[in-house]
This record gives structure tokens, C-alpha cells and sequence, in this order.
């Protein structure tokens, strides 16, 4: 099992930054590809960010292309999404998730991914 735990949402003014921070324990194979997900009241999800751990590269979304940037920190087993300019079209629920490997450069969210609980990222404008 994994266990995926959040932390750094919160408000902020457009233009502003933030960092959110997850934090993985358990079964490390699980958690070879980590990301974040995104979702806004009465939109889909979105994918913000995809990590494939061991081969370090990632995969962003078109809308946080050149604003956002993930890393890791291996010995933390911890991944990290900075967010800056933020705008009030970033406003969601920002969710970690991990699976085993990426699928199109992202964690699995079929029943063979894991997920956090969720942290609330609103900008105001």
C-alpha cells in the first residue's frame, strides 16, 4: 500500500506562487511515476504535472506549461510542484497521485493508482 500525503495549498493573489509538497510512504515500487491532478467545480480533471521518477522526466499540462515545475527529493521520498504565476484559472482541488509506471506520462488513475486527499489551491484576482 502507499500512502500519499499533501501539503501547501492555500490562497494567494494572481500572480503569486506556491508550493505543494507530497510526501509517499509505503511500497516504493508504487510510486516510481508521482504527479498531480487538478480539479475545479463543474470541470473534468486535469492532468497538471507527470513525473517518471526513475527516468527523471516529466510531462505538464498545456495550461501550466512554463509556470509550473516538479522535483523530487529521493531521500525524502517527497515530490514538490512549484506553481508560480498563479492565475485564478488555476483555482482547484490539486490531488497527488502515484502508480507503479505512467501512463502517457502520467500516474495510473485506474484502480492500480494511488492518491492523496486533496489540497484546496484558490487565486484570487
Amino acid at each position: 500500500q502507499v500512502e500519499l500525503v499533501e501539503s501547501g495549498g492555500g490562497s494567494v493573489q494572481a500572480g503569486g506562487s506556491l508550493r505543494l509538497s507530497c510526501a509517499a510512504s509505503g511500497y516504493s515500487y508504487s510510486t516510481n511515476c508521482m504527479g498531480w491532478f487538478r480539479q475545479a467545480p463543474g470541470k473534468p480533471r486535469e492532468g497538471v504535472v507527470g513525473l517518471d521518477r526513475v527516468a527523471n522526466t516529466a510531462v505538464y499540462g498545456d495550461s501550466v506549461k512554463g509556470r509550473f515545475t516538479v522535483s523530487q527529493d529521493n531521500a525524502k521520498n517527497t515530490v514538490y510542484l512549484q506553481m508560480n504565476s498563479l492565475k485564478p484559472e488555476d483555482t482547484a482541488i490539486y490531488y497527488c497521485a502515484s502508480s507503479a509506471r505512467c501512463a502517457s506520462g502520467y500516474p495510473r488513475t485506474d484502480s492500480l493508482g494511488y492518491w492523496g486527499q486533496g489540497t484546496q489551491v484558490t487565486v484570487s484576482s
